[in-house]
Formats: structure tokens, C-alpha cells, sequence
């Protein structure tokens, strides 16, 4: 018989969930908000509790802290400790474990990517902190702050995302040239420099694989909270292994205030708020805590910042169209500006775009 599949654990899982393993539900609980732990659960009472750690090796491991009735090298375990960018499985009781498996070479790029993907987000959680507070800090080309940090994420995640054979465009590095056709990883190794320099949350690492334009993988991990949004083309998005779709709301984030000017209120929205970090906020619409995003009324953004949200935005089904009300595409250019607006559905795309004309 085929082992029945696990989902992420919600609310209504609770009560049962924790008396398979043996804790109240007040104890449990925590697991359910808490993005480095996740609780699964089976259709046939199988529940299993595992929690992201760091090893003695500097690397990250899925710990297995509690189970009833869950193999450790249950394919969805796998894929959870995967997600965190973790290389094995380790049993807290026994210290047993399992090596997560990477995707075989001849898979889907797309699928190759978010693999590596995590695994770079991981690396990276490790070279910022090793690198904060050291360097003099310095002006990048747009005016935004540079640090040590953002160097040595630079490095860290190329090194992991090298390893697919296609060019890898960065914030931190020269522009490689693309062929016309071929697919391309473009990154932002620390999104929200800013934020990390002043200890304002969030600031994030976020990657994506664009082919003919079109985001069709990304990952974007927010370093500063641990949650992770990850998307690939036909296989929808997730927040933390959970499902997310974007939806209509009046809520709308902006990368920052326009230079010397108020920003603006569209009519369509609520209220406005701005981060500081465009691919979290481009997440937070993908998952429905904010309902659109645009840039329009500022310089504009750059590939490297968007392109990781707009994967997990699009996989949401979100929608994402130029000034001219033209859907965006992604050019291998990290010095080029671009403008637009991000939503919920297209309906709503254009009804931002109308109202901040």
C-alpha cells in the first residue's frame, strides 16, 4: 500500500496532532506560526514534528523532534527539509540520518533551481551574519547603501547557484551577457540593505530562473524572520510549505517614498505601506497580506529586486503589467529601470494603473 501522502498542519489539526505526539496543543501551538517548524499531518493520524537547526558543521538540518507513524525519509519530510535548504534529515531521539536528496540531474531546470535555490538562501543566512558589522560601509550605483554583508551573500549564493550551467546575473556583480533563448538566474544577495544596516525588519535574499522574459521559478527568503516564499511555474507558490494565492484587498505596498514628494494614497487602497523591501513586499501580495504593489510614481525598481517576488506573484495567480498597461517582461539588464504595477488579478492591476495615472 502507498504511503499516504502529509500536509502542513492548520488550527483544526491541533488538538488531534498533539495527542499523537504526546503535548498538549498549547505546546504544539507555537510550531504552527514559528517558520523554522512545521507540523505534518496524515489522513490516517500520522503526525510528525520537525524544526530547522543549525548543525556543528555551519550547515542546517530538519530535525525530526517528535513522529507516529512517519518514516524520516518520508518524500514530503524530504521536501520540507529541502525547502529550508537543509542536507539532511536528522532524528532527534536516535540521531539517525537521512541525506535530502537533490533532484536528478536530468529534472526540469526550474525544479534544479529551487533546490539550489534553498540551499544559496541557506548559505547566505550564514555569510550575512559572519559579515555583520565588518567593512565600511559604501554607495552602490543607485544611491542604496553597500555592505560587507551584501558581498559576502553575493558570494555565498553564486557559488551554490553556479552549479546549474546558466548565467547568474547579481546586484553585487557585472552583468553577464545572455543569449537570446537561453535561461538566466538573476539575484538580489541582501534586499533591504538599509533595513539590515539599521536592524529594521525585513531584509531578504531573493533569486529567480527567467526564461523569455518570464519568472518561471523563484525563491525569496527573509533573513530576517526566517519565512520563505518559493514558487515554480505549475506548480503554484508557498509560504513556509503552505499553499498561498493572492486576493483583493486595500492594502498597498511601495518600495519607498518618492524623493522629496508625499506618497501617494491611490483611490483604489486603504492605506499604504512601505517595508523597505520590495521582494517581501511583492511575497506579501502573492499571499494575499496586501493586494497590490506598484513603482510608479518614483524612479522605478531594478530586475534584481523584483524578479524572485514576481515568480512566487505570478505562480499565485497574481498579475503584473508596465506603465503602459503591457505585461512585464524580464530582460538580463540589472542597470535598467523598470515601472509597474502588481496585484491580485489582472482586474485589479489595471484599476491601480488607472488610478495613478
Amino acid at each position: 500500500m502507498a504511503d499516504p501522502g502529509l500536509r502542513t498542519a492548520t488550527s483544526p489539526d491541533l488538538p488531534a496532532a498533539a495527542e499523537a505526539l504526546g503535548l498538549s496543543p498549547a505546546a504544539l501551538a507555537p510550531a504552527l506560526l514559528d517558520p523554522w517548524a512545521r507540523v505534518l499531518v496524515g489522513e490516517e493520524g500520522q503526525v510528525v514534528l520537525v524544526r530547522r537547526q543549525w548543525t556543528d558543521e555551519a550547515t542546517a538540518a530538519a530535525v525530526v523532534v517528535r513522529r507516529a507513524g512517519v518514516p524520516l525519509d518520508h518524500p514530503v519530510v524530504l521536501a520540507a527539509a529541502a525547502e529550508w535548504g537543509c542536507d539532511r534529515v536528522r532524528h532527534l531521539a536516535t540521531g539517525r540520518c537521512v541525506d535530502v536528496p537533490a533532484p536528478p540531474a536530468d529534472a526540469p531546470l526550474p525544479l534544479r533551481f529551487a533546490h539550489l535555490a534553498a540551499l544559496a538562501a541557506t548559505r547566505v543566512e550564514t555569510a550575512v551574519a559572519l559579515a555583520h558589522g565588518t567593512g565600511e560601509a559604501r554607495t552602490k550605483r543607485d544611491g542604496s547603501p553597500a555592505l560587507a554583508a551584501d558581498d559576502a551573500a553575493h558570494d555565498a549564493a553564486v557559488e551554490v547557484l553556479g552549479a546549474l550551467g546558466v548565467p547568474v546575473l547579481s546586484e553585487e556583480s557585472r552583468d553577464t551577457v545572455v543569449a537570446a533563448g537561453r535561461p538566466w538566474v538573476v539575484l538580489d544577495p541582501l534586499d533591504g540593505t538599509g533595513n539590515f544596516a539599521a536592524g529594521l525588519p525585513p531584509w531578504a535574499f531573493s533569486a529567480a530562473l527567467v526564461h523569455e522574459g518570464r519568472p518561471v521559478a523563484g525563491l525569496v527568503a527573509d533573513l530576517s524572520s526566517g519565512r520563505r516564499w518559493a514558487a515554480v511555474e505549475g506548480h503554484g507558490a508557498v509560504r513556509d510549505g503552505v499553499p498561498v494565492r493572492t486576493r483583493t484587498g486595500g492594502t498597498v505596498v511601495v518600495p519607498s517614498g518618492p524623493r522629496g514628494a508625499a506618497v501617494a494614497v491611490p483611490a483604489t487602497a486603504r492605506r499604504v505601506r512601505i517595508t523597505g523591501c520590495t521582494a517581501v513586499d511583492l511575497c506579501l501580495v502573492a499571499d494575499g497580506a496586501a493586494a497590490a504593489w506598484h513603482d510608479l510614481d518614483r524612479g522605478g525598481t531594478h530586475v534584481h529586486d523584483v524578479a524572485g517576488g514576481l515568480a512566487v506573484l505570478l505562480a499565485a495567480g497574481g498579475a503584473v503589467l508596465t506603465e503602459r498597461g503591457e505585461p512585464l517582461r524580464l530582460v538580463p539588464d540589472t542597470g535598467a529601470l523598470i515601472r509597474f504595477v502588481a496585484a491580485a488579478d489582472e482586474a485589479a492591476a489595471r484599476e491601480l494603473l488607472a488610478a495613478m495615472r
